[in-house]
């Protein structure tokens, strides 16, 4: 069932990808990225790389919809959804993608994968942080939580109403 769960996310990713090029909307294009990257984290949570995966969902989710709201506030097409071409030079992009795609696909079945040695780490996303980062990995967690604190606290002061409420 997993393997089956990870080739639909698989397709669907690229199928949403190319629909990116293919949508007459610079919003359709965006949600259509957004769902691209959605059927990647998705992945990413099923080979168990937890954090990550949340990580690329909710960093798409607000990339995408803070993009999406700056459509709508610039552009003179109303929120993006009028029809526009998005791909320019229709043929010189075309051929470059898709000798792109044949020489990374030619390049597949050309290299010689190596085999895996031993078995695979118990916490991969920890693994991978330690690889990342080494020895700094709790250092850059606090900062990670430092940084979420401001950004929160940032938002709070913004308020119109300020730090007190209305009482003040």
């Amino acid at each position: 069932m997993e393997d089956a769960a990870f080739w639909v996310l698989a397709i669907a990713a690229v199928g949403f990808g190319a629909a990116v090029f293919i949508v007459d909307s610079m919003a359709r294009a965006t949600f259509s990225l957004l769902a691209s990257f959605l059927c990647v984290g998705a992945e990413l949570l099923l080979i168990d790389l937890h954090y990550l995966g949340v990580l690329v969902i909710l960093m798409m989710i607000m990339e995408m919809l803070v993009m999406a709201v700056f459509m709508v506030m610039y552009m003179m097409n109303p929120a993006g959804l009028m029809p526009m071409s998005m791909v320019h030079n229709r043929r010189g992009a075309l051929a470059i993608s898709g000798g792109l795609f044949a020489a990374l696909a030619a390049g597949i079945f050309a290299v010689p994968w190596p085999e895996r040695a031993g078995r695979p780490p118990r916490d991969p996303t920890f693994a991978l942080g330690e690889s990342i980062m080494g020895p700094k990995m709790p250092v850059m967690m606090v900062i990670g939580i430092a940084i979420l604190a401001t950004m929160i606290a940032t938002v709070v002061l913004a308020t119109h109403r300020g730090r007190y409420g209305d009482g003040a």
